[in-house]
């Protein structure tokens, strides 16, 4: 039977999903198919590359990522993403056909409003463009496409896997919760209305999973916050072990 994995947006909070990954590879859960977005569409590549969780978490932590973002200064965005490209190439493959195990990622065309999937040809300029949240980074262009974040659209891109899996396992790292203060700024605004819309779409795809892993601590963690990536980190893993009783149902349904 063949195993695919989603992985959601979330910025900061996809640390969660190296976590998560870990805990699974410790089950002895591995992915046949992956598919990711935004941030899952990073975590995505390092899985489909077959390199562990942990070594992955600490080869991005070593980079010091965060200097790698240059400002844009123009009117599509405050940040550009292209010494991040830099970073991925020292780290991943250079295209979809080298990697280990099969990825689709997932923008969204700025001009149409559809979605585009990739999974062939080169592979870090689709993984930037699905990294461009609106109005933060700079959109990325391909092949005459404007593209940014593909969350905007869809957070949980199941759709490229379904034809090739049994068994599908969601890893969602946006809960939406109360909040412990009121929002004051325009920015937290607009953000906290993104992150529900999207979410409240996500939650009406998780049904579609056999397993869907969102680990309820994720909330107290602003999306921005580089400096808990560590603690986020470690929620995905302890929270994924959690889940233990219905991960082992699945270990059952694969030994069949």
């Amino acid at each position: 039977m063949k195993i695919g994995i989603v992985f959601s947006g979330g910025a900061v909070r996809g640390f969660a999903h190296l976590g998560i990954l870990k805990a699974l590879q410790e089950m002895g859960i591995s992915p046949d198919y992956i598919s990711g977005v935004s941030a899952g569409a990073i975590v995505g590549a390092f899985a489909a590359s077959k390199m562990e969780a942990e070594a992955a978490y600490d080869l991005i932590e070593r980079s010091n990522y965060k200097s790698y973002l240059k400002l844009a200064f123009s009117r599509m965005g405050f940040l550009k993403l292209d010494r991040v490209e830099d970073l991925m190439q020292k780290h991943l493959p250079h295209t979809f056909e080298e990697l280990a195990l099969p990825l689709s990622v997932n923008a969204t065309d700025l001009t149409t409003g559809n979605e585009v999937f990739f999974n062939s040809g080169p592979l870090l300029k689709p993984i930037l463009a699905s990294c461009c949240l609106p109005g933060i980074f700079e959109p990325v262009w391909i092949n005459q496409q404007q593209l940014i974040d593909g969350g905007v659209l869809n957070q949980m891109p199941y759709e490229p896997l379904e034809a090739h899996c049994d068994i599908l396992i969601g890893c969602h790292c946006n809960p939406i919760g109360d909040l412990e203060s009121p929002i004051t700024s325009m920015k937290a605004v607009a953000m906290r209305s993104l992150y529900l819309a999207m979410a409240k779409a996500s939650h009406f795809k998780s049904k579609r999973f056999d397993v869907f892993i969102e680990p309820p601590l994720l909330q107290n963690f602003n999306v921005f916050d580089t400096k808990k990536s560590r603690d986020v980190f470690r929620v995905g893993y302890e929270y994924t072990h959690q889940m233990a009783p219905e991960l082992e149902k699945l270990r059952e349904q694969l030994s069949f």
